[in-house]
Parts: structure tokens; C-alpha cells; sequence
């Protein structure tokens, strides 16, 4: 007997030591050095950066967006009946590691605080018809960038075979404005397909045939499609490359590439006066800022201009009358601009909306105008706390201004011009938090304008977000991006053209704009706003969206060459300063 339990031992400890051997890390990429390959994260906040990092050269950062709390996943098959273990390093606050679909217990653990890698540990045995537990990590609510290296699955390894074949054929489709019809051939043992638009994965396809949308009008885009199974992706496909359409947007006469600048018409400030008929000929549409309420929910705007006391040299009424007729049979463009920040408007009733028609109606055909700028700025536009879908709104001021603004495009028709001047605070901010936000709190007037923009879309000539006086915004690259360099303008631009999910929530997109409506809000001098850029970063930022170059580290979803422009505020201050801005719209497009 002894003899016997003697030679068992042996036994046992070979056994155990062969489990041991079985096992293997199921994690694929768990170090992040091939970007986000085999990861998915939600509403696009995550990235992949390298520093810090735990090992290797990379990591993952990932940012949480508005209700979103920037959970990247991967889905690995496992044993049934087996037990596993997830480890991972993490840095930042409220990070969490963990496996959903065991089949048994899901698991997660979590840090409060982690100044520096820490290492969070868990396990879990899979149920008894369990093939497939999706590991995850994830940060929470406004609590910024978390970071995770090194994450692995140790368990017993299950043969998934090799990847599939890289596909071949890819060819084009239908294309029109927004969208780009595939077809590839089929790969033997692939399961689904994943499909790339520049270099980035924007959908799966579990056919050989897809077609991707949401796209901007007159745009170059490179495709590539690569096979899929459980044992991972093949190669990319060879790319190719397709250029949608031109946008069937109304025609309102501007030229392929305007200039855009407000215009002091009822006040004076450190700029001076400039007369009307004194603008060069190089500005496409001149915005007459500003026609202001009466009071801020009155409705009733007026346009006063400004007073010989106060403008020694301005003109007469019947000249400034000329000097309209002059811009317009010189093919330009001018249009009265409603609010700046010192006009609030806010369009509570349907009585002050009807007055808000009615007395802008008046401006346009007193002075003989082409059209309307909204330009409302602090506490004119706020969701109420019910209020959560930007595609159907029901606060009363965007309610009734966009019932508004669509009875003065019916009235004048499709030449009537169009064009609206938000804060980022008001737009881009939106990618990250809608109103209020799910658990209240927020102020209600971020992202307020995306239902007016979204309403509007089809009757909008020009969308140009005042890109200056901004704090931080977060971009489609989960980084926040700061005034005072060609970044900035690149970033919240390719947002516009791209499109982006309302509060990280994917399954409401904001969808993106035509470049022909999209022009960039610029301050013309460092006397105009915060936010200047020289020269040199305005063409670096048109090289980008253009072309595609000098984009530095940011990489946008696509180029843009039909991008309609730039505004500045001013034209006052671009006269004060020697034509500066002027002068680098007409040395780069001609």
C-alpha cells in the first residue's frame, strides 16, 4: 500500500502539472500594441496611447462621455465548466475590469483611485454550455481618462484554428452623397467581415456586401474589408477608393469656397466704423450684427443702426440702402444677424414667435436683405430636464424658433440664406453631455443647438461655430483639444463633417453636414476673441481638411475639398488689423 501511494504521487503531480501547461492567455492584444484590434469601445472614446504604459509601447486610454462610461470590450471563446482568471493593469479613478456572459456569476472588481498601474485581479468558472465570456474595463461617469495595459485570461485554451484568408474583389457600388455601396468575395470559415473607412473599422457585415453611410457629400474615402472568425481578422483587404457625390443642398448662389465676417452695423467698439460700401470684395456674405429683442422674450427684434454720436462716420440710411444693392448685384451675400451676446432671445410662446417672424420679416425687406444669421448666444437656447432627444424636442425657445425659421425659409423661398453661429459649448460640447444628462446636473443649455441644426438641416445655406472663446471640447478621437492652434479648428471641424453620438449614446447619432455648409469661426485678431490663430494655422488647418495634410496628430474621417470656408469675427477688426485674415482666405483659395 505504501509502495502504491508512493507511485500515486507522482501520478497526481504530473496531472496537475499538465493542467498548468494547458492553460493559456485567451486575451488577444491584451497589451494594446496593435491599437484597438479585437477591442470595441463605446462611442468612440477609446485610443491607444504610449505613455504612460504599464509594459510593451502602448496602452489603452479611453475617455467617458456624457452617460457613457467608455467601456472597451473583447469577446474570447472559452471551455465549458472551466475555470478562469482576469487580471489587468489600470491607472486613473473609478476603473473597473470584468466578464459578462459566464454563464454563472458575472465578475468585476474596481479601484477608486489609481495614481500609478495598479493590478485588479478576478476569477469565474463558465457555465456548463458556455463558449464565448466578453471581458471588458470601463471608467465612469465625468470622472476623466482611465488607462488599462496588460489585460489577460489565463484558462484552459480552446482550439479556434487560424484567422480566415484576407478577402479579395472589393469592389464599389451605388454611390451617392452620403453613402458607398461594397461588395467583396466570400472567405471560406469567416463568420462575419469587418469593414475599415480610412483606416478605421466603422461596421461588421456578416454577407459579402455592404453599405456604408452617414458619409459627407463630394468626399474621397478609402475602403478595405478584412475576414473574420473566432480565431481573429485576416489581413486588410487592397484598398479602394470611392468620392460620393455632391449634395443636393439649395442654391443659394455663394461661391465653391466663401468668406464669411460680421459686419459693426449697430454699434462701435476699440475697431472703428466701417461703412458698408467700404468692404472689399474678397467677403461672400456680410452678417449685419446685430438685430436685438425689444426684451428677451418679447420676439420683437429691432435693427438700430448705430448712431452719428457714436459712429462719427457712418452712413445715411439711403446709402447704407445703396451700398446693400451694390454687394448684391456684386454677387455677395448680406444678411442680418440675430443676437450676439448682449442679445438674448428667448422664444418662450408661441405669441413671441409669431412677433419673432414678423419683425424679422420686417428687417429683411426694409434693408432688402438675402437672408437670416442666428447668432444666440448665452441663455437664449436651454433644454428643459425632460427634454432628452435632440432629433424631436420639446423645450418651448427650440420648439418655436425652429417653427420660426422654417416659416421665413417658406416665406422667401430656396434662395433665402440660412446660417447660424454657435458656441461650441452649444454643439461639439454635445458629443460628451446633452442638457441636463441622464442623472441632472449638467447645464441645461449644452448642446441646445442640435435640434435647431438638426431641424433645420436641409434649409441650412452655413453652419459656422464660433471656434474661439471655447474652453476644452472633446473631439471624435477622445481628446480634448484647446484654442490656439489649427488642432483645435481640425478637430471641432471633422466633428461637423463627420458626425458624432449625442451624450456617447450610439445609437443617437448626430449626423454629419455637407462641407458646403460648413464654415470655420475664426477670431480675425488677437484684439477679436480669444481663440487666434496666425496665418500659418489657418492654412494648416484647410491643408487638413482639404487635403489631408499637415494635420498633425489628429487623423480625420475623411477630406474635404468642397469645405465651403471661413468666418471671422470681424470684418472691423480684420480691417484694424490690416486685412490679415482677408489676406490668407484669398492666398489660399484664389
Amino acid at each position: 500500500m505504501l509502495t502504491a501511494a508512493l507511485l500515486a504521487v507522482p501520478g497526481i503531480t504530473a496531472l496537475s502539472s499538465a493542467a498548468r501547461a494547458a492553460d493559456a492567455d485567451l486575451a488577444k492584444n491584451g497589451g494594446f500594441e496593435s491599437g484597438l484590434d479585437n477591442w470595441s469601445c463605446s462611442a468612440s472614446s477609446g485610443t491607444t496611447v504610449k505613455s504612460p504604459v504599464h509594459g510593451g509601447s502602448s496602452a489603452l486610454q479611453a475617455t467617458p462621455a456624457g452617460n457613457d462610461y467608455a467601456q472597451c470590450a473583447q469577446t474570447v471563446t472559452v471551455k465549458p465548466n472551466s475555470q478562469y482568471s482576469l487580471a489587468g493593469y489600470v491607472r486613473g479613478s473609478y476603473v473597473y475590469l470584468g466578464a459578462s456572459g459566464t454563464g454563472t456569476t458575472d465578475v468585476s472588481t474596481w479601484t477608486q483611485s489609481a495614481p500609478d498601474w495598479q493590478r485588479l485581479t478576478t476569477s469565474f468558472t463558465t457555465g456548463a454550455s458556455t463558449t464565448k465570456v466578453t471581458i471588458y474595463t470601463h471608467g465612469w461617469y465625468a470622472t476623466g481618462a482611465y488607462y488599462a495595459d496588460d489585460i489577460s485570461l489565463t484558462g484552459p485554451a480552446v482550439d479556434v484554428g487560424t484567422p480566415p484568408t484576407t478577402p479579395t474583389g472589393l469592389a464599389v457600388g451605388t454611390i451617392n452623397s452620403s453613402s458607398v455601396a461594397l461588395s467583396w468575395s466570400a472567405v471560406t470559415g469567416a463568420t462575419s467581415y469587418a469593414i475599415y473607412r480610412d483606416g478605421v473599422k466603422v461596421q461588421t457585415a456578416s454577407g459579402t456586401s455592404a453599405t456604408v453611410s452617414g458619409l459627407s457629400a463630394a468626399t474621397a474615402y478609402s475602403f478595405q474589408v478584412a475576414a473574420v472568425n473566432d480565431a481573429g481578422e485576416s489581413a486588410k483587404s487592397t484598398a479602394v477608393t470611392a468620392t460620393t457625390s455632391t449634395g443636393s443642398g439649395p442654391s443659394t448662389g455663394l461661391p465653391t469656397h466663401a468668406l464669411v465676417g460680421y459686419l459693426h452695423a449697430s454699434f462701435a467698439n476699440g475697431s472703428g466704423y466701417t461703412r458698408l460700401a467700404d468692404v472689399p470684395d474678397s467677403w461672400d456674405v456680410i452678417d449685419l450684427a446685430f438685430g436685438e429683442p425689444t426684451s428677451a422674450t418679447s420676439g420683437d427684434i429691432r435693427f438700430n443702426r448705430c448712431p452719428a454720436s457714436e459712429c462719427a462716420n457712418v452712413e445715411s440710411d439711403t446709402d447704407f440702402k445703396a451700398a446693400i444693392k451694390a454687394k448684391q448685384a456684386a454677387g455677395k451675400k448680406v444678411l442680418i444677424s440675430i443676437g450676439g451676446a448682449n442679445g438674448q432671445v428667448q422664444l418662450t410662446t408661441t405669441a413671441a414667435r409669431d412677433t419673432f417672424v414678423s419683425s424679422v420679416s420686417n428687417i429683411i425687406d426694409t434693408y432688402g436683405l438675402d437672408g437670416l444669421d442666428i447668432d444666440f448666444e448665452g441663455h437664449s437656447l436651454s433644454l428643459d430636464a425632460s427634454d432628452t432627444n435632440f432629433k424631436s424636442p420639446t423645450t418651448p425657445v427650440v420648439v418655436n424658433l425652429i417653427a420660426a425659421l422654417k416659416t421665413l425659409k417658406a416665406k422667401y423661398g430656396s434662395k433665402f440664406v440660412l446660417s447660424m453661429a454657435p458656441e461650441t459649448f452649444f454643439v461639439q460640447m454635445g458629443y460628451q453631455f446633452y442638457g441636463t444628462g441622464k442623472f441632472g446636473g449638467q447645464d441645461p443649455r449644452c448642446g441646445a443647438y442640435l435640434p435647431v441644426i438638426y431641424a433645420l438641416r436641409d434649409d441650412l445655406t452655413l453652419l459656422h461655430v464660433q471656434d474661439y472663446n471655447s474652453g476644452p471640447i472633446m473631439g471624435l478621437d477622445g481628446q480634448y483639444h484647446t484654442m490656439g492652434g489649427a488642432d483645435f479648428h481640425i478637430a471641432m471641424t471633422d466633428m461637423l463633417l463627420t458626425g458624432f453620438p449625442v451624450a456617447g449614446d450610439t445609437t443617437n447619432m448626430f449626423p454629419a453636414l455637407r462641407p458646403d455648409q460648413i464654415a470655420i469661426g475664426m477670431p480675425a485678431s488677437v484684439n477679436a476673441g480669444n481663440g487666434y490663430v496666425a496665418p500659418a494655422e489657418v492654412t494648416k488647418t484647410l491643408d487638413c481638411l482639404t487635403k489631408k495634410v499637415s494635420c498633425g496628430s489628429y487623423t480625420t474621417h475623411g477630406t474635404w475639398p468642397t469645405l465651403r470656408g471661413l468666418m471671422t469675427w470681424s470684418i472691423n477688426w480684420d480691417r484694424y488689423s490690416n486685412w490679415e485674415f482677408q489676406k490668407t482666405f484669398d492666398g489660399y483659395f484664389g
